[in-house]
């Protein structure tokens, strides 16, 4: 299957046929480069946040609840675009309001035959929690995107080992990552997430990203990272993981992921860390213990 993941440009659309017009151009792009599957950035509908007047783009809360109008247009242009392209497509994320003023971060697959499934994100980063009006999903689940099981890890539930681990237990061998972030740290810490979850679940990762700044919008302000395709660390595949990432201005990165080969590297596996992991369960090692004798102030032989 050809992966493409976006390194996603933030911009400022004056309204939202200028964003349709945008998105059918850049999953054009993947289109055009063999992709069957393209990984859209979270909170990808903030920058529809652009269109709003000045005081509505800079108050996230106004600007959340102005943006639900524009829930079912969103829906029938990745829909239309699924189809048009015959592209699977993870339309990175919308924050939906689920009641009472409530919204959760969902990010929505498209299938090319227009239908759609959707993972909501687990866990709230300290900036999620601090807006008091978004919480986190309650389900956890798996898709099938063109003959493979595929699961979702929004962002920072990418960091989280055991959401994942049940993701692939189900059988998903391919993450889905979209993700913003604002730091080189919530980068490394979303990158260094998904590396992990691929050397333990010997699966292929989709990490797709935002770029650039926008000054206007409380959320999606500055935004860093490189969209990347990673694999385990392991014989006949990367040594260091990464299967392509962009560089500098480049939209997509996007290869061929070889899911036959994943699952016969098992065989002849350096580590098997997917398979190992039920020992990590055995009740010596469950709870740590103190071992005393050496203290404070004295020295081990």
């Amino acid at each position: 299957m050809r992966v493409a993941a976006a390194k996603y440009p933030i911009n400022a659309p004056r309204d939202f046929g200028q964003f349709a017009e945008k998105q059918a151009n850049f999953l054009a792009e993947a289109k055009s480069a063999g992709a069957e599957l393209a990984v859209l950035p979270e909170y990808l509908a903030l920058e529809l946040g652009a269109m709003f007047d000045a005081a509505t783009r800079v108050d996230l809360h106004a600007s959340l609840a102005a943006l639900q109008p524009i829930h079912g247009d969103w829906m029938t242009l990745y829909a239309n675009l699924a189809r048009t392209l015959g592209l699977h497509i993870n339309a990175g994320s919308f924050l939906l309001d689920v009641g009472g003023g409530r919204y959760r971060n969902r990010s929505y697959l498209f299938a090319p035959d227009g239908r759609h499934l959707w993972q909501d994100k687990l866990r709230l980063t300290g900036f999620e929690k601090k807006t008091d009006v978004i919480e986190s999903g309650d389900a956890l689940k798996v898709f099938d995107v063109g003959g493979v099981r595929a699961g979702i890890a929004v962002c920072y539930d990418s960091e989280f080992p055991l959401p994942v681990r049940a993701q692939c237990e189900a059988g998903a061998r391919l993450l889905l990552v979209p993700s913003c972030t604002d730091t080189q740290a919530g980068a490394t810490r979303v990158r260094v997430g998904c590396l992990a979850r691929a050397l333990e679940n010997r699966c292929f990762v989709v990490q797709a990203v935002t770029t650039g700044e926008a000054s206007w919008s409380p959320a999606l302000d500055v935004n860093t990272g490189e969209a990347a395709l990673i694999a385990p660390m392991d014989v006949g595949l990367p040594e260091d993981g990464m299967i392509v990432e962009t560089r500098g201005d480049k939209h997509w990165a996007i290869a061929d992921l070889d899911f036959e080969a994943l699952e016969a590297s098992r065989s002849h596996a350096q580590v098997a860390n997917d398979r190992d992991w039920a020992s990590q369960y055995f009740p010596t090692i469950q709870r740590a213990r103190l071992e005393t004798g050496v203290g404070a102030g004295q020295r081990a032989a």
